[in-house]
């Protein structure tokens, strides 16, 4: 009996490590994807990072991640038979909390994959704003529309902004068109740059913004804008007097409310060249990057 319960563990040995010879033969053959990016920053609210490459016209995630640093290079183990015929590769911006199989409509960097080699831009994700053609030029006014009873002005100009020339004329010229997934939003910069306040979001420079926390109870502009009257944060007196104007774009996802998205290409100074604003940061070569399949 001894005899036969020894060949009984002997083959059952033996048929173990014959599985495991099996597993290991069987194991997925891996490569690398390495991501260069430049010029993004690190995401704060209940935001991250996912990059995806594009497969059979489907997207497979590569994996999210946040960054310390504008410029930041990633690694990711991706399975050879997916890169071998990847033919894009994405960067999105995801809430944190819901891991889709799919990207979010906000993606900011993309590029097509030739001889293993993606370079990616933002000009398709997000927007165009070196256009040479019908370039963005754009302005804003000093009133306060919204506590003006029966239409008589009350004389406290310096607490409103209005992205307008006049009651009827949009001060957003050639206002470049954003990609799905992104939004306007218009900030003035309170106490020597410590406290952005936002104006709301837009998308259109023919057309009222997302909110008026701030706003008085008579009718306004049909303009993004706002005044700067009640309910203001704590330290804010509402006087925009000579203080920085920005207009960032925002992913439209729920992320952090209270300070600028780091995509601000327009901006101007209260006071300064009959406020007027332009394009002060070109977004189209700052953000930027490479995939690479080794």
């Amino acid at each position: 009996m001894k005899n036969v319960k020894t060949i009984l563990l002997f083959a059952a040995v033996l048929l173990i490590a014959a599985c495991s010879s099996d597993d290991n033969s069987a194991s997925t053959p891996m490569s690398t994807l390495t991501v260069n990016l430049t010029g993004i920053e690190p995401l704060e609210g209940d935001l991250t990072y996912e990059g995806w490459i594009m497969v059979g016209g489907s997207p497979v995630s590569t994996g999210r991640f946040n960054t310390t640093a504008a410029s930041t290079s990633k690694n990711f183990s991706i399975p050879t038979a997916d890169l071998d015929v990847a033919t894009a590769f994405i960067l999105s911006i995801e809430p944190t909390v819901n891991d889709d199989a799919a990207p979010s409509n906000t993606k900011i960097l993309s590029g097509n994959f030739v001889a293993n080699a993606a370079t990616l831009n933002i000009t398709t994700m997000v927007g165009n704003f070196v256009n040479t053609t019908n370039p963005f030029s754009g302005s804003f006014l000093k009133t306060t529309p919204t506590d003006n009873t029966g239409g008589i002005d009350n004389g406290n100009e310096d607490y409103g902004i209005w992205f307008i020339q006049n009651g009827t004329t949009a001060g957003l010229i050639n206002l470049p068109t954003l990609a799905t997934g992104w939004k306007y939003e218009g900030w003035v910069v309170f106490n020597t740059g410590s406290t952005p306040v936002t104006t709301g979001q837009f998308t259109m420079a023919n057309g009222v913004d997302s909110a008026s926390p701030y706003s008085g109870n008579e009718p306004a502009p049909l303009f993004p804008g706002e005044d700067f009257l009640s309910n203001l944060p704590a330290g804010v007196d509402g006087n925009i007097n000579g203080l920085p104007v920005v207009i960032s774009i925002e992913p439209d996802l729920d992320g952090d409310a209270n300070t600028p998205f780091f995509l601000k290409p327009i901006s101007g100074t209260e006071g300064i060249n009959s406020n007027a604003l332009s394009v002060t940061t070109n977004i189209n070569a700052l953000i930027s990057g490479t995939a690479q399949i080794n």
